[in-house]
């Protein structure tokens, strides 16, 4: 889909993206405002800002200020200096530098204070405007022409331990390299929901996220630093000082919903206290990944949710709604991997099964398979491994009670010997005895499965 690539960003914006000094940095975050009219929001509304934020503060120094509302000294100063000659502020001290002054604000400035928090109580960094952000969102897109493809290499170094056959890495790596919605199919432990967050590590570049966005004079609150880590290397990026503050620099989010998802979740929510709106999970996940886990379990009906999610994606728009109040448009760019234990036609119709890019299987592991990932689990678990304990496994438990080979047994039997060891106060080891106490724990407790009565399973 070439949808969100369709129309470029306008051309004043493309300009705060010149090369700068700050290199890396400077070539995700937009280029810092230096005055109100830069900022692209209305003066009123910065002014109500800077008392508001200035009402709780007390006295206040400039630097304090411009660090809360992560606006340039000479927005902030801009903005002061219409406030002081309206008598709302006044200088309280000030240093030898033009930098090191408090301001607080008089009488009149208290009491337009009161009038502003009557009309938003929101205090934080400064948003961004719904055009940056959109524009932001389609330069970012994983869709866009000039986004890197992922490669046979890279998947390779993010799969290559979990036991993957070849034929089911390279369907993977098709529907990953089409940037087509996909979905994941098999019984539950088959390692869907761990194979589909571990596609976030295909994409690690760091990407620009807004504090908060305006949108028809309210405030969405669009960071979250749970889903929005920074990146590993920022390289000072507080000493920097020609970049947008309004921008947090982030790694490409992962957000993961299953079947607690509701109707009222895909919506803004207002926060009463902040008096903002809160992004839905999937604006939560632009630029990044969103996994619709335990797809046909939601809490409203599968069709619907897709049907929205796959519409919205191809329009690069989801309409958000507000409570009491209209929609917005807002931008929507995810990579969308679902999830499912259930045959797909028996949750979705025809209609929505096409617009899913690729339905790829994951059921059991080839045994081949499931011992290179035992192996690989006990190594990073300092567990010592019996070849005896392997082959006791594989022939006596698994294969004698056709219990299927899923990705989700070696990691849970290994925690169990873990436990067991810990409350005895040994080192835990994968012996038969460990592993014959840590499958009847496991799967229910059944005498014919100890070592010395296996003669008698049927």
């Amino acid at each position: 889909m070439e949808v969100l690539s369709a129309s470029s960003p306008p051309a004043a914006y493309d300009e705060r993206f010149a090369a700068a000094p700050d290199g890396e940095v400077a070539a995700v975050l937009p280029r810092q405002a230096r005055t109100v009219r830069d900022t692209g929001l209305e003066s009123r509304f910065l002014t109500a800002l800077v008392v508001k934020t200035m009402h709780v503060s007390g006295k206040t120094p400039l630097s304090i200020l411009t660090g809360r509302l992560r606006l340039s000294v000479s927005v902030v100063r801009e903005v002061l200096q219409a406030l002081i000659a309206e008598q709302q502020v006044e200088v309280a001290w000030s240093g030898d530098s033009d930098i090191d002054v408090h301001y607080q604000l008089t009488a009149f400035g208290q009491r337009a204070a009161v009038d502003y928090l009557a009309e938003s109580r929101y205090l934080g960094p400064a948003p961004v405007t719904l055009d940056a952000w959109r524009a932001m969102v389609q330069r970012q897109s994983l869709r866009h022409p000039d986004a890197a493809r992922i490669t046979p290499a890279e998947l390779q170094a993010v799969l290559g331990d979990d036991a993957i056959e070849p034929a089911l890495r390279e369907l993977i790596g098709a529907a990953l390299y089409s940037n087509r919605p996909l979905m994941l199919v098999g019984p539950s432990g088959s390692g869907k929901t761990t194979l589909a967050r571990r596609f976030a590590r295909l994409h690690q570049e760091a990407i620009a996220v807004p504090y908060a966005v305006l949108v028809r004079h309210e405030i969405v609150q669009v960071y979250d630093p749970a889903l929005h880590p920074a990146p590993l290397q920022s390289r000072g990026l507080d000493e920097r000082r020609s970049v947008d503050a309004r921008w947090a620099l982030c790694r490409r989010p992962l957000v993961h919903t299953g079947a607690e998802l509701a109707r009222d979740m895909l919506e803004l929510r207002a926060d009463a206290p902040s008096g903002v709106l809160s992004a839905p999970p999937q604006l939560l996940a632009n630029n990044g990944l969103l996994v619709l886990d335990d797809v046909g379990r939601q809490r409203v009906p599968a069709d619907e949710v897709l049907h929205r999610l796959l519409g919205a994606l191809e329009s690069g728009t989801d309409h958000v709604a507000v409570p009491g109040a209209a929609s917005h448009a807002l931008p929507f760019d995810v990579t969308l991997v679902l999830a499912t234990r259930l045959a797909p036609e028996s949750v979705l119709d025809e209609s929505c099964l096409r617009r899913i890019g690729y339905r790829i299987p994951v059921g059991p592991l080839s045994e081949t398979g499931y011992r290179a990932l035992l192996r690989r689990q006990c190594r990073l678990l300092s567990i010592e491994l019996e070849e005896a304990a392997l082959d006791y496994l594989m022939n006596d438990l698994h294969r004698r009670t056709r219990r299927p080979l899923l990705a989700a047994w070696p990691q849970e039997l290994l925690c169990r010997i873990a436990d067991f060891a810990g409350f005895a106060g040994h080192a835990p080891r994968f012996d038969v005895d460990s592993v014959a106490q840590a499958w009847s724990s496991l799967f229910g407790s059944c005498a014919a499965l100890e070592p010395g009565n296996l003669g008698d399973v049927r």
